[in-house]
């Protein structure tokens, strides 16, 4: 047998490569929207891909099931559940596709979906235990799928949540302790509150270390895994709403071009929206008036899908040579419509520097002395609820996390100072730059985050009696 995973830290997403080294024959799971890898994989090898099969319907990024099977003629498959545009293969609970001696068994596991599938995996046909079990989202290592998210349009989060538990609890811990536990997602996704950074496990390590995986009925369950769950994405809808639809190919070769300055500049003019992907202290020393700061060295995909929206017509300015790698992450969420880039930032930057601005930034010091003077700001916590809750939080500030700053910024006073806090100051970074481009004046945002706050705290010299 034949078996890779696929790991993208971008978007702490896996996918997956089964086949059978005799047949040659193949099944990718849950592919990414550009497919080279796995292709390259299989012409190495000498594989054939028959099979592409989706878990779900992914939330958090465009998966490349449309792409496999145009290249490669194989079948797309789903759970029984699914409805969509393209012709599907839907796969029933039990069902056996054969590779040759490695087999594939579907095991319907709904929950974070109604039509999520896990994918055990046999090396010999005539095993009695499995190799391992790919579980999509329905379970991941130190945690579960969330029953909550828009995916699931037409089902309430308390009735997924009590698939979920019949998933988890009698299906999946019903596997032998030694199966493999193969996730579609780890650390740092959204689709769950505590995964772990280790991209396998066993069974017998989530029965004795996943809280989840604890025996429990089904109302103690559905209460614990909804509890403290993290504001989705605003673009997760959108993404589950176009996995299920005959969509646009993703084409490499058609990818968004390199600008002049002159057309740059009459798009920014007509309303397109610059997207700054350099660091948060490269944008602060200087930044085209509204850009958007989502820096490339960090969860770049997530975080450009939270703050931007698909129907805006998108410009991008990236650090040098990372410009097709930027656009590529953004056709990953299936926003597709990036009308191009500027080459050399810096070159450009000094070109426009008309339109030129610096970002105010301020250390926690400053921040303090702020808050006891005649005009205090109004303090923006754009931590999760989680973060807020473990680490603490500065008393008077308001708290909006960052996945839902977009449509909450009416909560926000347009006639007092705005200043913006997450962790450690990357994320402020991007709420400030959001905030600035939906035409709030005066924002600035905290260096080193609340630990910078939190050690601020520790050293500040108490005022004299």
């Amino acid at each position: 047998m034949f078996f890779t995973q696929y790991y993208l830290d971008c978007l702490s997403q896996a996918s997956y490569m089964i086949a059978d080294e005799k047949t040659g024959r193949a099944v990718v799971v849950d592919p990414r929207r550009d497919v080279s890898e796995y292709l390259a994989d299989a012409r190495v090898h000498g594989f054939s891909v028959v099979g592409v099969i989706n878990t779900h319907f992914h939330a958090d990024f465009i998966a490349g099931h449309l792409e496999m099977a145009d290249r490669t003629g194989a079948w797309i498959g789903y759970g029984r559940r699914a409805e969509t545009e393209y012709p599907i293969r839907k796969l029933a609970d039990g069902e056996r596709i054969s590779l040759g001696d490695v087999t594939l068994q579907i095991m319907e596991t709904p929950g974070h979906t109604p039509e999520s599938i896990s994918v055990v995996v046999y090396e010999r046909a005539e095993d009695t235990v499995p190799y391992g079990v790919l579980t999509g989202d329905a379970l991941f290592i130190g945690d579960v799928g969330r029953p909550d998210l828009l995916a699931s349009v037409g089902v309430t989060a308390e009735e997924l949540g009590a698939m979920l538990h019949d998933s988890v609890q009698d299906k999946l811990m019903g596997l032998p302790d030694q199966v493999r536990v193969f996730p579609a997602h780890g650390a740092g996704s959204a689709c769950g509150k505590n995964l772990s950074t280790n991209k396998q496990s066993t069974i017998g390590e989530q029965r004795a270390t996943n809280y989840a995986c604890v025996p429990m009925g089904r109302e103690e369950f559905v209460a614990l895994v909804a509890a403290g769950q993290p504001a989705a994405p605003g673009y997760f809808a959108y993404d589950a709403e176009l996995n299920r639809r005959d969509r646009v190919r993703y084409d490499a070769s058609a990818a968004p071009r390199p600008l002049t300055r002159e057309h740059f500049t009459e798009l920014r003019t007509a309303g397109a929206v610059v997207v700054d992907a350099r660091t948060p202290q490269e944008f602060a020393a200087g930044h085209l008036r509204g850009a958007v700061n989502v820096p490339a060295d960090g969860r770049f995909a997530e975080q450009a899908g939270t703050v931007l929206n698909p129907s805006d017509e998108l410009l991008v300015m990236a650090p040098q040579n990372r410009e097709e790698e930027v656009v590529t992450r953004l056709a990953r969420i299936g926003f597709d419509r990036v009308a191009g880039y500027l080459r050399n930032p810096e070159d450009a930057l000094e070109e426009l520097s008309a339109e030129v601005l610096p970002a105010s930034r301020v250390a926690a010091a400053e921040l303090r002395d702020a808050l006891a003077g005649d005009n205090p700001p109004l303090v923006v916590d754009v931590r999760t609820c989680g973060e807020r809750e473990a680490a603490g939080f500065i008393d008077g500030a308001l708290h909006i996390p960052l996945s839902e700053l977009p449509r909450r910024t009416e909560e926000l006073p347009a006639d007092q100072p705005l200043v913006v806090h997450c962790a450690g100051g990357h994320r402020s970074s991007i709420a400030a730059s959001v905030l600035r481009h939906r035409g709030f004046a005066d924002v600035s945002d905290v260096l080193g985050g609340y630990a910078a706050w939190a050690l601020s705290a520790q050293t500040a010299v108490p005022a004299a009696v």
